[in-house]
């Protein structure tokens, strides 16, 4: 994809949330009583996606809390994840509150992560169309919020070419519908064959629309648990970037530097800044050692510390 195709969408100018590859650690790792903001702009915008407080969400937060939550770090956009308000897609004046949260804080809606509504690579063709059809309450939820795009898995199982094709056409019927209320649909490196770079782009080249792209994930570049395989994740990086409608900046644990330990975000930066994309990079913290807002705090600072303009 081409700078322009990707201007022509608006980008110019993100188990959702559950990663499949576990978080390294170092002998002298950052504390978080060390984190402290840091100032700087950079080359792209930053988000914050709801996953990095799922466990808050859990507990002591609601889905309407997070736009306020995200605004204490100094963030003005934000990535929801359906299953903190699942049965809500539909229910007009909860979305009217979230809008509101909202624009109380001076926060945009990106995107929704979808999970949970089936495969839209299925073999079985009901189901692949009942799944299909599941992700239109949430196109329509995403227009109501003002949101850009929904994030899906592009999943099934079965043999490479033939998942390929079947997720293809799903995207495409998907993409089409979604098109009609200038919604983009975006498919994240989530797992199975989607977590290989050259699979997914071509998938990306078959469903050939403007308002379908792919949301590379630093982190989720494991295709198999077992047998364990691993796709490369800065080649992996490097070809999903030129269909890229957005950026999820994966960390699971910090170095007493503030680095990540698992994966070398000055390169990963690098490939990202090389590609032209200056849209957003939203914030996903999947870490267990630090508290999830240090997490996101140490995520920020880390950005900002390779993203720079200069």
């Amino acid at each position: 994809m081409t700078m322009k195709r990707r201007r022509l969408i608006g980008y110019g100018a993100t188990l959702s949330g559950s990663s499949l590859l576990l978080g390294g650690c170092s002998d002298a790792r950052l504390a978080e009583t060390d984190i402290q903001p840091t100032a700087g702009e950079t080359f792209f915008k930053i988000s914050l996606a709801q996953w990095s407080l799922h466990r808050a969400l859990r507990s002591t937060m609601t889905n309407l809390d997070f736009a306020a939550k995200a605004r204490s770090f100094g963030i003005d956009a934000v990535e929801y994840v359906n299953q903190f308000f699942k049965d809500k897609a539909q229910d007009s004046a909860y979305l009217a509150q979230m809008n509101q949260r909202a624009a109380d804080n001076g926060v945009t809606n990106l995107r929704i992560m979808i999970d949970g509504e089936g495969g839209l690579g299925h073999q079985g063709q009901v189901a692949r169309q009942k799944a299909v059809e599941n992700h239109y309450k949430w196109v329509d939820a995403a227009h109501t919020l003002g949101c850009r795009d929904i994030r899906v898995n592009a999943r099934g199982k079965g043999d490479a070419a033939t998942i390929a094709g079947y997720a293809a056409e799903s995207l495409h019927i998907l993409a089409s519908y979604a098109a009609q209320q200038n919604i983009s649909i975006v498919v994240e490196n989530h797992g199975g064959w989607s977590s290989d770079g050259q699979w997914l782009t071509g998938v990306m080249k078959q469903v050939n629309l403007p308002n379908c792209g792919t949301l590379p994930d630093f982190g989720n570049f494991r295709i198999n648990l077992f047998p364990p395989r691993e796709y490369d994740r800065y080649q992996g990086a490097a070809e999903l970037m030129p269909f890229a409608l957005g950026v999820s900046a994966k960390t699971y644990d910090f170095d007493a530097d503030g680095e990540e330990t698992t994966i070398d975000y000055s390169r990963m930066l690098g490939i990202v800044r090389k590609s032209g994309y200056q849209g957003y990079i939203g914030i996903e913290y999947e870490g267990n050692r630090l508290s999830e807002e240090a997490g996101i705090k140490a995520t920020l600072n880390l950005l900002k510390r390779h993203g720079g303009l200069a």
